[in-house]
Order: C-alpha cells, then sequence, then structure tokens
C-alpha cells in the first residue's frame, strides 16, 4: 500500500522538481504496407499510421490531465524501414520518408523514429541505398529520425558500412547547414539497439514486436538530485553518510518515478486497445535548469562533470536506477539508465565549455551508462574517416561489454572547436568539443571488412 507521505512527495516530485513522462512511444508494424511500388506503399503506411494512432496524441493529453503528470512528447516508431522498403532505390526512400513526415503532422505526434536499417554483418543493394538517401531524406522532413544498427555482440562491427557512416554524417550536417548540422541530430549509430526503445532518435518498432505497442520513456534526473540534496542537507552535523546509502535513496527515488510512467502507460494502453510494451527506466536530461544528470556529479562530489570519480559516480547512478526501476514495472525495457547526452544536458555542455569534460573521458563514462556519446557538437571540419572512427571505438565498447551503446556525432559546419551551437528545445545547445588527433584514422578506416565478434559471443 502507498503510505500517504508517499503520495505527497510524489506530487512534490511533479510540481517543483521536473518529474514528467518524457514520452509515450507507439510502434507501429509496417511490415504488410509494403506493396509493388513507392507511391502505393506510401499511401498504405500513411492509412496505418492515421488508423491506429489517430487518438493517440488526445488519449495521451487525457491521460496527463485526469492524472495530473506531465507528458512531454508523443511520439511513434515504425518497423525499420530498409525492410519495408527492400528493393527501392534512394528516391524510393526519400519518398518513404516525406511520407513518414505527413503521417506523423497528421496525427500529431512530436517525432517519428523508425527510419533505420540494421548492417551488423552485411548489407543489402537495399540498405546501401538507404544509407544514399538519409542526408536528403533528414533534411527534407521535419519529424523523421533515423538509425542504423552498425554492430552485436553476436556479429561483430561492420566497418564497410561504418565508413559509409562518416561520410552520410558529413553529408547530412552540410545539407543543414543553415540549421548548424541538425540532420546530424536526428541521426543515431547504435551497436546492440533494442527494438524497444522509446527514447529518439534510436526508437524502432523491432520485428519482434506486436502490430501496435505503447513503450514510455521515463525521466527525472532532477527529481534525483533533488532527493539527494534534501538527503544530504539532513546529515549535515550528524553520522556520516555513505555511498550504499545515496546509492538506495536513488533507488527509491527511482521506484516513484516508474510508478509515474507504468501507471501513465497502462492508462493510455487500454483507452487506445492498444498492447502495453514496456517502461524505459532511462534518466533523460533535458536543457531546463535544475534538471541534469551533470548536476548530480556534483552533488556527489566532484567540482568538476569530468574529474576523477565521474566514471564511478555514473556506474552507482546506473545501477541504482535500473535496480528502483525495475522492481516498480511489470515489463522494463528498452535502454534504461543513466543518459549522459551532452547537448541536452546543461552541466554537462557546461564542463565542455570549460574544459572539464574532454571526449575521452565521456567515452570511459560510456563504459558504464545506458547509451553512448550522445548529441555532442563537433568542429565541421573533422574529416569523415575519424568520425567513423570515434563511432568504431563506441561500437566496440558495446560489442565487447555487451551492452547497447550509440553514437550521435554533429559536425557543426563552419564552426570550430569552442564556438557554440544551439538547436533549442529539447535538443540544447553546447560549446564545440575539441577532437584531438583528427585526420590520423584514414588508415584504420581503410581496411574495411568486419571486426568479428569476441569469443564469448558464441554461446549456442
Amino acid at each position: 500500500m502507498l503510505r500517504s507521505d508517499q503520495i505527497l512527495s510524489t506530487v512534490e516530485m511533479i510540481q517543483k522538481e521536473n518529474l514528467d513522462v518524457r514520452t509515450v512511444t507507439m510502434g507501429i508494424n509496417l511490415l504488410d504496407c509494403r506493396t509493388g511500388d513507392v507511391a502505393g506503399t506510401c499511401d498504405r503506411i500513411e492509412e496505418r499510421i492515421r488508423t491506429v494512432a489517430g487518438n493517440f496524441v488526445p488519449t495521451c493529453n487525457d491521460v496527463s490531465r485526469k492524472l495530473g503528470i506531465p507528458v512531454v512528447n508523443k511520439r511513434i516508431s515504425v518497423t525499420p524501414i530498409a525492410f519495408v522498403g527492400a528493393g527501392f532505390d534512394r528516391f524510393g526512400f526519400i519518398e518513404l520518408a516525406r511520407c513518414l513526415d505527413r503521417a506523423a503532422a497528421a496525427v500529431g505526434v512530436d517525432i517519428l523514429g523508425g527510419f533505420s536499417a540494421q548492417v551488423e554483418k552485411g548489407m543489402t543493394a537495399t540498405d546501401r541505398e538507404y544509407i544514399a538517401s538519409l542526408p536528403e531524406a533528414l533534411a527534407r522532413t521535419e519529424k523523421v529520425c533515423a538509425s542504423i544498427n552498425i554492430a552485436t555482440s553476436q556479429k561483430g562491427i561492420n566497418m564497410d558500412a561504418l565508413a559509409m557512416i562518416g561520410r552520410t554524417i558529413k553529408e547530412l550536417a552540410e545539407q543543414t547547414r543553415d540549421q548548424g548540422g541538425f540532420g546530424a541530430a536526428k541521426f543515431v549509430v547504435f551497436c546492440n539497439q533494442p527494438g524497444d526503445n522509446p527514447f529518439m532518435a534510436g526508437a524502432i518498432h523491432g520485428l519482434e514486436e506486436a502490430d501496435a505497442v505503447l513503450n514510455i520513456g521515463v525521466s527525472g534526473p532532477g527529481v534525483i538530485a533533488r532527493a539527494l540534496e534534501r538527503m544530504i542537507g539532513h546529515h549535515q552535523g550528524k553520522e556520516r553518510l555513505r555511498l550504499d546509502e545515496i546509492a538506495e535513496e536513488i533507488k527509491q527515488t527511482t521506484f516513484r518515478v516508474t510508478r509515474c510512467g507504468e501507471l501513465i502507460g497502462r492508462q493510455v494502453s487500454k483507452a487506445l486497445g492498444v498492447e502495453f510494451g514496456v517502461v524505459d527506466l532511462s534518466l533523460a536530461p533535458t536543457p531546463t535548469i535544475g534538471d541534469s544528470v551533470g548536476e548530480i556529479f556534483k552533488i556527489l562530489g566532484v567540482d568538476a562533470v569530468g574529474a576523477p570519480g565521474s566514471t564511478a559516480i555514473l556506474a552507482m547512478l546506473n545501477d541504482a536506477v535500473k535496480k528502483g526501476g525495475i522492481f516498480a514495472s511489470k515489463t522494463v525495457g528498452g535502454l534504461s539508465g543513466a543518459f549522459i547526452p551532452v547537448m541536452e544536458d546543461a552541466v554537462l555542455a557546461e564542463a565542455v565549455g570549460e574544459g572539464s569534460l574532454c571526449l575521452e573521458k565521456l567515452e570511459s563514462m560510456t563504459c558504464v551508462c545506458s547509451v553512448g556519446l550522445d548529441m555532442i557538437a563537433i568542429p565541421g571540419s573533422v574529416d569523415a574517416d575519424t568520425i567513423s572512427a570515434i563511432i568504431a571505438d563506441e561500437m566496440a565498447l558495446g560489442m565487447v561489454n555487451h551492452k547497447t551503446t550509440a553514437a550521435r556525432i554533429i559536425p557543426v559546419p563552419g564552426k570550430e572547436a569552442g564556438e557554440y551551437v544551439s538547436f533549442g528545445g529539447l535538443f540544447g545547445a553546447s560549446p564545440i568539443m575539441e577532437i584531438r588527433n583528427a585526420g590520423k584514422s584514414s588508415r584504420f578506416m581503410a581496411w574495411g571488412g568486419r571486426i568479428p565478434a569476441p569469443i564469448h559471443s558464441f554461446k549456442n
């Protein structure tokens, strides 16, 4: 039974501490929308999304008002589009992106994900056409996000595809030069991409999923930060507070945050008659002051994010979030843990500007968090091979450690390290990060082929 103090505490989280449900994401299967031509496929896709998600946004808003819990984003994820568009050329994929954009606008969602492919072991002719379409497809659409799974712990890393992706990211940024390279912010590269992740830009509706599913993404780094401040304040002048007690407080706070997400998700699911999927427990920050994962580092004793101890704090935070959330929800999935997206977290962005947080430290921190090198603005002059090699390092961490890792890197055209870029809204802003040893990885990337999976992947 919920105690009255827990109910009041949750109300205070919503009113004062930026507690929200970050996203309700409806996954929709589009496999049977494939016809013999692009126009017919687009028509069926738009019809499917309008039919299944026509009442999605109003229902989310009604449940949010009824329960008093804000839902920040309503989103759709679809079957990886490279499967739906098998056999189409790059121009066909561009048309698919535009029809997805129209459908997303028609049903009123904020973002649509799933303009995606899975190429961890090899590429088909369709996959190559899909990759070729990405720059124009994302530049010509407003709501469409894209991703590609390029590595897994079972198959290794597709280096041929990765070499193409470095060039693609450069072209993506260039085609959206007037927006600071924003196109690259809508594209993420994965190792071990989950099929039920509700967070963008990497949300897809996996092939293993039902026809339509609702997945929930909770948030609440500001809630965790305020809970820790209260706890530390109550112990001043008393017995010494220990890290295991702090971890327990994070766990219990995460439990209450997750219950809010579970409640919203099941209410929306019931109202729409759509299967409930998972709650993704991830602490997803926003650029709003007081809603930062970076702030938690400082509360727990590092005076600059990136200082020694930062990785240990992130490991403890990630574990406590998973432990608290998994007990609170019937079904947990997605990424689930702590995010460190630089541009979307005001304190992390500030640390980049101060020079305390560099790419190498971020990479080490991604070994113990839930995503990877996320929303990192780099100089537009950095070459494609360096970008591919940075992503290769991140993919290797995920492959060897059997965890999801990702890279969302944004080369900002015409700007160099120390300058500033802003995308606004949840995409945030930050100084541009210095990339050391740029231009020194081309011989490595020229090999191509595939980095084999580690030996512990062979388990059957």
